[in-house]
């Protein structure tokens, strides 16, 4: 996987397309504007990467992952999810989800657990999942976990937006104060 830094989504696309040969080589993350991250045959996401680059990229960084995650190579896995979540029970959820796959809500368990499956090897739609809840009314986000990358993704995607996170109690109880909830 590289992450493709300040080049266009079709020039992206057209870079992979060209460098791809007989492998495998594709956008993975959407995550923002100007930041795509591609995945794919190790020599087939050099390639592109050259390529995006000599097409006006300012940068290519190799980022160091187990997997090309969210590509046409993670098939093999996604059969596999297929079948362990077919296995479990799902519920409806209680609020619409916008899933990664599509940028699109769903609303029944069968939606969430195809989107899971499909996710394994399809592109995660982050850009357009940002504005997809912003044109649903969205005006605060939540980020949970360590780091603060998809609230920096956030901010470049949905500018003046409310944005927080929660990493520890700390950040915790600075988030609950902003959102005008109490602590519990």
């Amino acid at each position: 996987m590289a992450a493709i830094l300040g080049l266009d989504l079709a020039a992206i696309e057209e870079a992979c397309r060209v460098a791809a040969g007989s492998e495998v080589v594709a956008p993975a993350n959407i995550n923002c504007p100007g930041q795509v991250v591609i995945a794919g045959h190790a020599a087939a996401v050099d390639r592109a990467a050259e390529a995006c680059k000599v097409a006006g990229a300012k940068r290519a960084i190799r980022l160091p992952v187990s997997a090309p995650f969210h590509c046409a190579l993670m098939m093999p896995a996604q059969e596999r999810m297929a079948h362990d979540l077919a296995a479990l029970p799902f519920r409806d959820p209680a609020f619409p989800l916008v899933n990664n796959v599509d940028a699109r809500p769903v609303r029944t368990a069968a939606e969430c657990r195809e989107g899971l499956v499909r996710q394994v090897s399809s592109p995660v739609r982050w850009q357009e999942c940002v504005e997809r809840l912003v044109a649903e009314g969205v005006t605060t986000f939540v980020e949970v976990g360590p780091g603060t990358v998809l609230t920096g993704l956030v901010r470049k995607i949905a500018k003046g937006a409310q944005v927080l996170n929660v990493e520890d109690p700390a950040s915790l109880e600075k988030t609950l104060t902003a959102i005008g909830q109490e602590a519990r």
